[in-house]
Order: C-alpha cells, then sequence, then structure tokens
C-alpha cells in the first residue's frame, strides 16, 4: 500500500466524529498510514423531518456511498442500524468491528431509574421501536408513560430533559459511551425490556468493492462474531420487510458454557407504537459459521413471527 493519507468518509456530528476518530486510529494501526477524516453532510443531518417521515433508512447512508463510489474518499464509517439492508454490488461492508453496548439506556430527570419515574412521565424518542416497547413495559407493569417523538443530536435530546421539557430521554447506551457521556445515564435498560435496533451498538466498515489492497487491510478490524450477531439480526429486519418506520427490535448474542461458545441465540420483536400489540419470538441455534448461516437465521425467526401475527401489525409501509 502506498504511503498517502487514507480518507475516511464521515457524518459530521459529534457521535460520528467519535466513532470516525475511533475507527481512523484503528484504521492507522493496521495498515501504517494515516487516516484522514473528510466531513460529508447527508440528508438526515439537514432535514427537519421525523426520520419516519423522510423514509428512514438510508437517510444517513446515501451521500456518504457516493462519496465512496466516486473516489472522494476510499471508505466510510456508518453506524451498522443506519444502513439499508441490501448492499450495493460495488461496496463491500469490509469490516464490523468489535461491538459496542447494544442496549438502550434512559437518561431521566432527577438521577431516575425507568421504574422510578413519576406516574403519566414523558420520555422523548425517535424511535418508533423504543415507544412500541416502552409502552408495552409500562402497561405490562402498572405504569402509565406518555411517548413524545422528538429529533436532533444528543445535546439537543438531553437538553430536553435538563430543560424539564421531558421527564427522560431514550437513547443508545453505545453512542454515549463513544462520545465519554456515560455519566449522564440514570438507568441501562435490560434487553428483556427494550431489544435494541439491529445492528445497534456495531459500526460498519465500507469501502469500494474493487480495491483490494484496502478490503484486505480493514478486514483486520473485523470480528466474526459481531458480524455473524448483525448478519442475522439484519436478515430478520429484511425477511419482515420492515424499514425504520416499522418498530422492529432484534438482538443476537452468544450463549457460553464457562470460556466456550456454543449456540447464537437471536430475539426479535414487532408492535404497535402504542405497544398495545407485541409479537416477540427467540430462537437459538449453533453459531453461524458462513454469512449465509446467519442470513437463514434471522429468515426463520422472521417466519414464524410472521405467522404469529407480525404482519398485521406492520401498517402501511412507506415505499
Amino acid at each position: 500500500m502506498n504511503g498517502q493519507a487514507l480518507r475516511l468518509g464521515t457524518r459530521r456530528s459529534k457521535l460520528a466524529m467519535a466513532q470516525s476518530r475511533q475507527v481512523a486510529d484503528a484504521v492507522s494501526q493496521v495498515t501504517g498510514r494515516s487516516v484522514e477524516l473528510v466531513e460529508i453532510t447527508t440528508y438526515g443531518d439537514t432535514s427537519r423531518e421525523q426520520l419516519a417521515q423522510i423514509g428512514g433508512t438510508g437517510v444517513f447512508v446515501t451521500a456518504l456511498r457516493d462519496a465512496l463510489l466516486s473516489g472522494e474518499v476510499d471508505f466510510a464509517v456508518h453506524s451498522l442500524k443506519d444502513l439499508p439492508t441490501a448492499q450495493p454490488d460495488d461496496l463491500v461492508l469490509a469490516a464490523v468491528p468489535v461491538r459496542e453496548d447494544p442496549r438502550d439506556v434512559l437518561i431521566a430527570r432527577g438521577g431516575r431509574t425507568f421504574a422510578q419515574l413519576p406516574d403519566g412521565a414523558r420520555i422523548g424518542t425517535g424511535s418508533p421501536r423504543r415507544m412500541a416497547q416502552l409502552n408495552a413495559y409500562a402497561r405490562d407493569h402498572g405504569m402509565t408513560i406518555e411517548t413524545v417523538a422528538i429529533r436532533g443530536n444528543v445535546d439537543t435530546r438531553i437538553g430536553y430533559v435538563r430543560k424539564g421539557e421531558l421527564d427522560g430521554v431514550v437513547l443508545a447506551a453505545a453512542g454515549l459511551k463513544r462520545m465519554g457521556r456515560v455519566g449522564d445515564v440514570t438507568d441501562f435498560l435490560p434487553v428483556d425490556t427494550i431489544l435494541p435496533a439491529p445492528g445497534q451498538g456495531a459500526l460498519a466498515i465500507e469501502c469500494a468493492a474493487d480495491n483490494a489492497d484496502l478490503v484486505a487491510a480493514l478486514a483486520e478490524l473485523d470480528d466474526p462474531f459481531t458480524r455473524a450477531a448483525v448478519t442475522a439480526e439484519r436478515s430478520l429486519l429484511a425477511a419482515l420487510e420492515a424499514g425504520c418506520s416499522a418498530p422492529v427490535g432484534a438482538l443476537a448474542d452468544l450463549l457460553a458454557d464457562g470460556q466456550i461458545v456454543k449456540e447464537m441465540r437471536l430475539r426479535g420483536v414487532v408492535g404497535t407504537t402504542d405497544g398495545s400489540t407485541l409479537v416477540q419470538l427467540s430462537t437459538t441455534g449453533p453459531v453461524p459459521e458462513t454469512h449465509d448461516q446467519a442470513m437463514a437465521l434471522g429468515r426463520e425467526l422472521a417466519a414464524e413471527m410472521l405467522a404469529k401475527g407480525a404482519a398485521g401489525l406492520m401498517g402501511e409501509r412507506a415505499h
């Protein structure tokens, strides 16, 4: 590989910059080349509309992919949960590094946990998936909450709580950890309470498929277990034909016996945003050793969920 700097395409948000810098350092170490960040503005960053309205999937990704295809940047870093499930032929997911904490977290006024929220608490989130599960959990536990649709960056969302406009907001643990903001968290929400978005906490490093040297170098950052897990989760999402507008949660994790990893468990949930109906199922099988096996795990669970009534919950999909 020649010595010139590699150009890493990134969104401009604080979170994107933080996670891109971490990847840049890792890529520098495996390639021996310096990495410069190229900031790219995406439609999802400039639009003030609710994500569900602007099509959700892909709004943060398209501009980065265009920059890759035009040769403006050499590789790009995405939050894996933002990636559309269909992969373009001319681009390759060269690496899925070790996943950060996949859980959702609560940042509430007065340092409260979810169980300590006052009756009628107003909780902000931009995610129908979180709304569905928060409302279902509250109903099952005799709590009354109101979910409020919000968007904006991490600071904006936490600001609603600080200013007293909301009792709490729900965010992804991974982003806060990467930004060094985990001290703001008042409660980590167990995945039994809220299943994360497919791919949550994982990053995707993408480059042009024909750049064989770079593909090979970036592959050193790949974590096979994380890749298998997110592949299964995204396969479930694709099979449910869901974009971001439908509330789908999924998590694949490894079941170990001591130090020996035995199996992979995949859990999925889909529901109505008011939480009145949820279809939640899980399946356990051998740890997938190939892409096709991981895809099959997701498809099989999706088929069971559809058979249990998930299709009727999807509502009108925006095409």
